[in-house]
């Protein structure tokens, strides 16, 4: 498994080719997973065989700027995706902020080894750019949850909520993180367009973090919530605890599993008031008939 991004500008005219280039290499070399390129970069997570992996990104690579992936490896055996996508888009993360250059204006980038001493001065305030529910499974301890539901809110929690706290703090430093880095380097580029200073990012994020950094001398707390089937990853980058829910799609630890409103495929804690009974059932005889099929392709093995 493979996570990239690069942010990078790319002329519209090649982006299309591309894309028909990467897909076609992509698919013939067994290659699954999900590629978003846009003028602003590529973001992607992919797997396959090592060498499929390797003949994929090497195609991405000889693209103008995008020879310096930032990349993230794990092993594993879940099958995560189900084909390939590549996809056009207007932003490879979507902050909605027009002319907003993360090339030009991203926040300082602290390595894996220097992070602890960054969030561990009291001057700095560290703040989790990601969503509420990947923050509910696991952050870095006193962390600031913006408590948003996608990373289109940051702009407002930021002019509502964080210039306030700024204010009040008074801060010598902010320091940034997500998943892979792609989200805190696009923050920290708003953060100083908007003018705050001393704004710092997690290079490589949360991943990069929990590779490089013994569990004795972490300080990550939880498991890190992935955009696909592994769900989360423990702190040795192995699928941890959490499952999803197939109705609404957010992450199930244990004890949300052994409530009453757990029904495989069906509902859950977060959803349960969400859907009609029509919907349930619905979802499930889809849960009936992904069973089936599963079934099956064990009878056939």
């Amino acid at each position: 498994m493979t996570a990239f991004y690069r942010f990078a500008s790319l002329n519209a005219d090649i982006l299309h080719a591309l894309r028909e280039r990467l897909q076609q290499l992509g698919r013939a070399a067994g290659v699954h997973g999900t590629v978003l390129l846009a003028q602003e970069g590529v973001n992607g997570t992919i797997s396959g065989t090592p060498p499929a992996v390797e003949s994929l990104l090497a195609a991405l690579q000889a693209g103008a700027g995008l020879d310096a992936l930032e990349l993230k490896t794990s092993w594993s055996t879940v099958v995560s995706f189900d084909r390939l996508k590549v996809r056009l888009k207007r932003e490879i993360v979507t902050l909605g902020i027009e002319g907003l250059d993360p090339t030009q204006g991203a926040g300082t980038n602290v390595p894996p080894e220097a992070w602890n001493a960054l969030i561990d001065d009291p001057t700095t305030l560290v703040i989790d750019t990601r969503n509420a529910y990947e923050v509910a499974i696991g952050s870095f301890d006193r962390a600031v949850d913006p408590g948003t539901a996608s990373f289109r809110d940051f702009p407002a929690w930021v002019k509502k909520e964080l210039r306030p706290m700024v204010k009040e703090r008074r801060p010598e430093r902010l320091a940034l993180f997500c998943t892979g880095g792609i989200r805190c380097e696009k923050a920290t580029a708003y953060l100083r367009q908007q003018g705050f200073s001393g704004v710092h990012q997690l290079q490589g994020g949360i991943l990069r973090y929990l590779e490089d950094i013994p569990e004795a001398r972490s300080r990550w707390q939880g498991e890190c919530y992935v955009f696909d089937r592994r769900v989360a990853l423990n702190h040795r980058l192995e699928p941890g605890s959490h499952s999803q829910c197939h109705a609404c799609g957010l992450p199930l630890g244990p004890e949300d599993r052994a409530l009453e409103s757990y029904v495989e495929g069906v509902s859950c804690r977060h959803c349960l008031s969400r859907f009609s009974d029509s919907d349930r059932q619905r979802f499930a005889e889809r849960q009936r008939q992904m069973l089936m099929r599963e079934r099956r392709s064990v009878q056939f093995e």
